[in-house]
């Protein structure tokens, strides 16, 4: 049962159900969560359906309201413009509701911005005040119209009921927050840089590292300046392309050394220090902000908080509280599981349902796994240097239904053409400025660079559904009060009393059988997903 709901500024709200008129209600979480309530008693549970849950979920969340399922409009317009080679076109629900009703499409900068509440929806300047809750109906019937006319219904139902549970999922980690001991950081930070600095000062250790890359140029260089940086090199007869850590690593000079390590304390201080723990870590959490779908592939991104690119040192300032754990799980080679499902070789999908696919490969590759590593990597990623071209045509011979099958992704994109994930997420066409190089002089190189998008792209995008798949089936399984609180491509973190992590351990597994089912079916492909319970983050590598 699809219930549309819809949220205004006060608090209340519309709540819309099937073959009942729209309901106004002032408080618009309590109304929520009743239904509920009352639907898991009734053994049943509503779809909840909302032009956007980064204006919705939050309020309910912060009332105690968590829901089962939900319809997410505007991720689900982004996927089907996709799929209807409109891609990116405005997918908010006003964009939707306008095309449905031949009106000027706003543009998707219009809409509120995250958290914000509106009422109504102004489709476009000449166009009618529509309540939301009847705009997003609207859009909701064409939207599961247009899904059922999709290539493979049955599988983008799951790719939509996949993205809108994660929108679900991206809010509720934003709401519960990563363990975030700000003692540790502090500590770490002031080992790793020097005390906290005052405003507009660098830490100690920055400043000593720059007087240091000064002193070896003779001269006084900003190293925050990639342009002063590149003019000290060439001042000392060293001509450099960029500043950028690979270069300098290949440079013979004194300033390298300095350099480098200030690069790399740099990015830590401005990325992770105390100005960034101070926006983004409240009571002891970090709160970031997710992006679902944030990547053309499906992978998440953030614009906010930077979860993504948490680097190792500092995973030990990610602490359980006490009397609880991190149950830590990321899937062993997803990707080349992925391409062994999707492509129906036997021989890779014997492989892969072994723990570690590599060594079972590499009886193929003359008993060497790093030789099959490269083979695998090369298949999907289009590489073509050192040994790459010798490993992959063992492979073509061994495995050659998955070589076909992103040979066959590869050329589809140097023609020009789209490619799709297994459940229907479709690449973006390629660009005007695309077609004018392919028609120069420079035509084989761009045809060769799309070819590796695509080769990549339906393996990448696919992987991500595994993974959205995953932590739906997951928050589902776990035992309260566990909570689903870090996720990152291939790797989930749930934070639960110590009590519970045999179960939680236990639901991951189970999640990951489900969600290799629900896309593959029955495959001899094994996703394994070890789980193990640690106190402090670092201790799970």
């Amino acid at each position: 049962m699809h219930v549309v709901v819809a949220a205004d500024p006060e608090g209340g709200g519309t709540i819309r159900r099937p073959g009942r008129d729209t309901q106004r209600v002032a408080d618009l979480p309590a109304a929520v969560g009743e239904l509920e309530r009352a639907a898991e008693d009734d053994g049943g549970r509503p779809r909840w359906v909302w032009a956007d849950a980064r204006r919705v979920y939050p309020a309910l969340l912060t009332r105690g309201v968590r829901l089962s399922r939900c319809h997410d409009v505007a991720l689900t317009e982004g996927l089907l413009l996709a799929a209807e080679g409109r891609y990116g076109e405005p997918r908010q629900a006003a964009a939707a509701y306008a095309r449905l009703h031949g009106l000027p499409v706003p543009d998707d900068s219009h809409e509120p911005a995250t958290g914000a509440q509106v009422a109504l929806f102004e489709p476009a300047k000449d166009g009618p005040e529509v309540a939301e809750a009847v705009l997003v109906a609207e859009v909701l019937d064409d939207q599961l119209r247009r899904i059922a006319a999709t290539p493979d219904p049955g599988r983008f139902r799951l790719l939509v009921a996949a993205e809108s549970a994660g929108a679900l999922v991206a809010a509720e980690m934003a709401h519960d927050g990563m363990p975030w001991r700000e003692d540790v950081h502090d500590a770490l930070l002031t080992e790793l840089l020097g005390p906290r600095p005052a405003h507009g000062m660098r830490p100690i250790k920055l400043q000593a590292l720059a007087d240091e890359i000064s002193a070896a140029f003779g001269q006084q260089v900003n190293p925050d300046s990639p342009q002063q940086i590149v003019k000290a090199y060439k001042g000392a007869g060293i001509t450099i392309p960029s500043t950028r850590s690979h270069v300098i690593k290949e440079v013979e000079h004194p300033a390298t050394r300095p350099l480098l390590a200030y690069k790399e304390l740099a990015r830590l201080y401005s990325a992770h220090g105390w100005a960034w723990a101070g926006q983004w870590v409240r009571g002891g959490r970090l709160r970031p902000e997710y992006v679902v779908g944030g990547v053309v592939s499906g992978r998440w991104a953030t614009s906010g908080g930077g979860a993504l690119q948490i680097p190792k040192v500092m995973r030990k300032v990610v602490v359980a509280d006490d009397g609880w754990t991190l149950v830590v799980a990321d899937a062993a080679q997803l990707e080349p599981r992925v391409l062994a499902a999707m492509a129906g070789d036997r021989g890779l999908a014997r492989a892969a349902g072994e723990i570690d696919l590599y060594a079972a490969l590499a009886q193929a590759f003359g008993g060497a796994r790093d030789s099959a590593k490269i083979a695998m990597l090369s298949a999907m990623y289009g590489g073509t240097s050192g040994d790459a071209p010798k490993l992959l045509a063992v492979m073509r011979q061994r495995f050659p239904q998955a070589y076909a099958f992103v040979e066959d992704a590869a050329r589809a994109g140097e023609e020009g053409r789209i490619v799709r994930s297994w459940l229907g997420r479709t690449s973006p066409p390629p660009s005007a400025r695309w077609r004018e190089l392919v028609a120069g002089p420079e035509g084989a190189r761009a045809a060769r660079d799309r070819g590796r998008f695509t080769r990549n792209f339906v393996v990448q995008a696919t992987a991500a559904e595994w993974a959205l798949t995953l932590m739906a089936v997951l928050r589902g399984l776990l035992p309260e009060p566990a909570r689903l609180v870090f996720f990152q491509h291939d790797e989930v973190m749930v934070h639960c009393p110590a009590e519970l992590a045999d179960e939680a351990r236990a639901a991951v597994g189970r999640a990951a059988e489900e969600a290799t089912r629900l896309l593959f079916g029955q495959t001899p492909v094994r996703f394994p997903m070890e789980a193990v319970a640690v106190a402090c983050y670092a201790d799970a590598k």
